[in-house]
Formats: C-alpha cells, sequence, structure tokens
C-alpha cells in the first residue's frame, strides 16, 4: 500500500464518486464498493483505491507478463490518474515520498 499526499486545490477530488469518475476516465472501468474504488487495465491485474485522511491510499498488483507496449500504456494511465486525483506530476509526487521517506526538508 502506497499513500500519496493530495493538494489542497484537489482534495475535493476525495470522496468515493470522484475517485471512481477519474478511474473510469483512466481505466475505462470502475467500481466503487463501499470506501473504495477498484479498477483493473493492462498490467494492472488490481488497483484498489481510498482515501485515508488527506492522502491517497493505493494497493496496486501488476502482472509483469505483458507486453512491452501494453506495459508502457498502462503506466501512463497509471501516471494520468494518479494526477487527476492528488494533482501532482509523477515527479512532484517521486519527490515528495522521497522527501517523506528520509524525513527531510531540503530538496
Amino acid at each position: 500500500m502506497q499513500k500519496y499526499p493530495v493538494r489542497p486545490s484537489h482534495r475535493r477530488n476525495l470522496d468515493v464518486t470522484s475517485l471512481s469518475v477519474i478511474a473510469r476516465e483512466c481505466f475505462d472501468d470502475a467500481v466503487a464498493d463501499g470506501g473504495t474504488v477498484t479498477a483493473k487495465w493492462g498490467a494492472i491485474e488490481r488497483l484498489a483505491v481510498r482515501v485515508d485522511g488527506r492522502e491517497l491510499a493505493v494497493d496496486l498488483v501488476m502482472n509483469p507478463k505483458v507486453p512491452e507496449a501494453v506495459a508502457a500504456e498502462t503506466i501512463a494511465r497509471y501516471n494520468r490518474f494518479l494526477e487527476a486525483a492528488t494533482g501532482y506530476g509523477a515527479k512532484e509526487r517521486a519527490r515528495r515520498l522521497r522527501k517523506s521517506a528520509t524525513g527531510s526538508s531540503a530538496e
């Protein structure tokens, strides 16, 4: 389970309805069950997303045995989903995750 911080301007997306709309746009099909939105597409066997305070908790199961083109498209769709849900691009998410892992405030 990975937790991603959410930009304050995107916190309105932190509800099951908004997350399921974003997931449908990125993965064509998503199911909201209780407080969790699940989806699958390409190399993603199971994506489960839920709100955890001011963060987005993501549980992801990938299939590494897919063609390279499918893997590349899957990664692109996953990054689009995270950017739409959190408001942070891939580079900024990575920088924030490294920063929170080290506990450092310097970049």
